[in-house]
């Protein structure tokens, strides 16, 4: 009898761990193989590096006709590409193509480019080597050389060198290389500030927005010049 009830006793003490054991895979705590379990959530991948090659065959195909072979522009109206730095590229392509800098030209072409394309554009480009320029109008050159290297204090208008640089070699990521720019697109960029045709670039609004037609012509037709 003695066994008969211990046998008892320990059955009846079993029946609240395996409930408790139950519930636990239920919905209690997680059992620790199932908490280590590593996450299936996708990782953030990266953005490929940009492949010059495929660049210059998407240029060829897209951007030649008005950009020049490798980029130097041969219509003045159209700006020369090459030696530009390619995160500038980039982002003036991304903005045609969100229609924050307005073109009815330029916005069908860059709305063909996905993001790899203009960064394979971009790294082309930024490879081949501009050729020179030179400034045009020498009774202007040197109202536009005062301009760019010591701006016009009493208007309290910023030297352009400031952020282009001495030599217009530009600042990589923040301000874009001038140094032999076609004066005509430079010129007709720089009244789009002022007028507010072209609006991706507050700082540019500001300073344009101070400078007459005769020292737009001036500093542009100085920049052309600039080695």
């Amino acid at each position: 009898m003695k066994l008969l009830a211990s046998l008892l006793t320990a059955a009846l003490l079993a029946v609240p761990a395996l409930g408790s054991l139950a519930q636990t895979h239920a919905g209690g705590e997680k059992p620790a193989a199932a908490a280590e379990k590593p996450s299936d959530a996708p990782q953030a991948q990266q953005p490929a590096k940009p492949d010059a090659a495929q660049g210059e065959a998407k240029f060829t195909a897209v951007c030649v006709a008005c950009h020049g072979a490798g980029g130097n522009s041969g219509i003045p109206a159209n700006p020369k590409l090459a030696q530009q730095h390619p995160e500038y590229i980039v982002k003036q392509l991304q903005d045609f193509k969100a229609g924050k800098r307005k073109s009815p030209v330029m916005q069908p072409f860059a709305s063909q480019l996905s993001d790899a394309d203009m960064r394979n554009v971009a790294a082309y480009v930024a490879g081949n080597k501009a050729k020179e320029g030179f400034a045009r109008d020498k009774a202007q050159v040197a109202m536009g050389e005062k301009i760019y290297r010591g701006g016009i204090a009493d208007r309290q208008i910023a030297a352009c060198q400031g952020c282009h640089s001495p030599n217009g070699a530009g600042i990589p990521v923040q301000y874009p290389r001038l140094s032999g720019q076609n004066a005509e697109y430079t010129a007709a960029q720089l009244t789009a500030f002022r007028e507010g045709a072209r609006t991706n670039s507050p700082q540019m609004t500001q300073i344009a927005a101070k400078l007459n037609d005769r020292e737009i012509r001036a500093v542009a037709d100085y920049i052309a010049g600039l080695r």
